[in-house]
C-alpha cells in the first residue's frame, strides 16, 4: 500500500507542478511550445532568433563587465507573443527571472536594459543563493537591477524609483569591489 502511494505521489507531483506552478515550465520550455535553439536560448518565434541572440550576448557581456561574472549562462526564453509569456504564469510583468533556472522575456521586454536587468537578477541568485536572494531587501534586489542595467527611464513608478535611489546611495558607499561582500551582510 505504501509503495503504491509513493508511486502515485511520484507521478502526480510533477504533473501537478506543471499544471499549477507554471514558472516550473522554464525547466522544459519545449513542452510549453517554445523552440530552444541551444541550451541557453529559446523563443516562440524562430524568425527573431538573431535579434534574441544579439540581446542575449550583449546583456551577458554587459553584466560580466559591469556587475560581475555570471558562472552559469542562464536559459532565456524570448516570448514574441503574450500567449507564450502567459504560459509561464508570470502575470503582467515585463520579464521574470526564476532563481537560477532561467529568465522569461515578454514581447514588450525585447530591449537591452530589460535583458540586462533580468541577467542581474540571475547573477544575484548565483552570488547570494536563491534563498538569500529571495530574502534580500527589495530595495537591494530591484534597485540594483534597475540601476546597474542602465535602465534609461528617468523616473520609474513607485516603489521602484525609491529602490533605485536607495541602492545607488548604498552603492556609492560600498563600491563595486565590495558589492557582493556587503550584499551578503544585508
Amino acid at each position: 500500500m505504501l509503495k503504491r502511494l509513493l508511486l502515485i505521489g511520484m507521478l502526480f507531483i510533477p504533473i501537478a507542478a506543471w499544471a499549477f506552478v507554471k514558472p516550473v515550465r522554464i525547466v522544459a520550455p519545449q513542452l510549453a511550445g517554445v523552440s530552444c535553439l541551444n541550451d541557453t536560448m529559446c523563443t516562440d518565434d524562430v524568425s527573431r532568433y538573431q535579434e534574441a541572440a544579439k540581446l542575449y550576448d550583449e546583456a551577458l557581456h554587459f553584466v560580466d563587465l559591469s556587475v560581475g561574472s555570471i558562472e552559469n549562462k542562464p536559459r532565456v526564453i524570448f516570448c514574441n507573443s503574450d500567449a507564450c509569456f502567459q504560459s509561464f504564469g508570470l502575470g503582467k510583468r515585463s520579464a521574470a527571472t526564476i532563481g537560477t533556472f532561467g529568465i522569461v522575456i515578454s514581447p514588450r521586454a525585447w530591449k537591452p536594459y530589460y535583458v540586462r536587468h533580468e541577467m542581474i537578477h540571475h547573477l544575484q541568485n548565483e552570488k547570494l543563493g536563491m534563498i538569500k536572494a529571495w530574502r534580500e531587501p527589495k530595495w537591494f534586489m530591484e534597485g540594483m537591477a534597475y540601476s546597474l542595467s542602465e535602465d534609461p527611464r528617468q523616473k520609474l513608478s513607485d516603489p521602484f524609483e525609491q529602490y533605485r535611489s536607495k541602492f545607488e546611495s548604498w552603492y556609492r558607499q560600498v563600491g563595486k569591489e565590495r558589492l557582493w561582500t556587503e550584499a551578503r551582510n544585508l
